[in-house]
């Protein structure tokens, strides 16, 4: 019998692997009833962390932060360190994508004191990358690409091809709101190169969307949508809602800058129930505030000015500096009469 729940974890395993993660949650939820009939702790434990990964992964926050509360409250009973550090971080991650980046920066500090006190050098690695993206949804930029470089760093030491490239999606991702749009493509040019090495298709659809977002902020229109249509196929294979949710939203945004006012409408109403779904707080002040806009720019401006203030008090609400900011800036455009349509990074 243990036998053959071992053989369906590693089942899972592989599934998960390939980012074929509806399969894989169906395999490790019938190995964690197998552990639970068993009463095998430290079963329940390794299945309920995997499907904390793999819900996470696949974007679904929600289910995933169960799961880590319960691997969390396992693992403090177990005295696993190694297990509980993990529980936190992935817990600190779920939280962050739910809206609360503060809980969330808490939850990923306490996991990398235990990191460094076991001297798990991968599980330090991990904690300063996920650290890194909790600056960039607070808004501190400077400090995202700081330690997203500290990340790579740690990752290259290891050599962990995995690890280095979701740090160069970061720094790209990072570059990107700040700016520095050439940085941003050669950092997503470089993780692309490494998923297609790694088969890794979460990672490929990932810089596919990081790069379109690069072309688009270049000018490049036909360049972004075919880069966002690549990684779309990919996140409708993989099944993961949130991310082909920024993918709309960032081809709903290419075709605005177009002028194809109805067609970006119809992405970002495809993006906004995906996002009201998933409970994605940040992506939902992005379709409001593009929402917004298409009003704006089809003479509706009495609504365009609500949505604007709406997203503007959400995103003041949840401690989001770059939407808050960015919400601010069209706000001022509408004040003024001028500056749209607005291509936010």
């Amino acid at each position: 019998m243990l036998l053959n729940i071992e053989e369906l974890f590693e089942k899972a395993e592989g599934r998960r692997k390939t980012a074929e993660y509806a399969d894989a949650v169906k395999l490790y939820k019938s190995a964690l009833s197998a552990y639970r009939k068993m009463a095998d702790l430290p079963g329940v434990l390794d299945s309920v962390l995997a499907l904390g990964d793999t819900l996470r992964a696949s974007g679904e926050f929600a289910a995933a932060k169960a799961f880590y509360e319960e691997g969390l409250g396992l693992a403090e009973a177990l005295e696993d360190r190694y297990a509980e550090a993990d529980a936190l971080v992935g817990l600190g991650l779920s939280i962050r994508a739910l809206g609360d980046w503060k809980r969330a920066m808490q939850a990923v500090n306490m996991a990398e004191k235990i990191y460094i006190s076991i001297e798990d050098r991968h599980g330090e690695a991990f904690a300063l990358w996920a650290r890194a993206g909790t600056y960039r949804i607070k808004g501190d930029v400077k400090k995202a690409v700081e330690t997203f470089r500290l990340a790579l760093d740690r990752f290259r030491a290891l050599k962990d091809s995995t690890g280095m490239a979701y740090s160069y999606c970061g720094l790209g991702g990072s570059s990107r709101v700040a700016n520095k749009f050439d940085d941003s493509e050669k950092y997503y040019k470089m993780a692309n190169r490494m998923f297609g090495r790694l088969k890794d298709r979460f990672g490929l659809a990932y810089s596919y969307c990081g790069l379109g977002n690069g072309r688009r902020m270049k000018g490049d229109y036909k360049g972004a949508l075919d880069y966002f249509k690549k990684a779309g196929v990919l996140y409708k294979k993989i099944g993961d809602r949130v991310s082909y949710s920024y993918t709309l939203w960032s081809e709903g945004t290419t075709y605005k800058m177009q002028g194809k006012l109805d067609k970006a409408d119809d992405s970002f109403k495809e993006s906004a129930e995906f996002f009201r779904q998933t409970k994605d707080p940040r992506g939902d002040i992005y379709c409001i505030l593009a929402r917004g806009e298409i009003d704006y720019l089809k003479g509706n401006v009495k609504k365009a000015k609500g949505s604007f203030t709406k997203g503007l008090d959400q995103a003041k609400g949840y401690g989001f500096k770059l939407e808050a900011g960015y919400a601010s800036r069209l706000l001022k455009g509408f004040d003024k009469g001028k500056g749209f349509p607005v291509n936010l990074p």
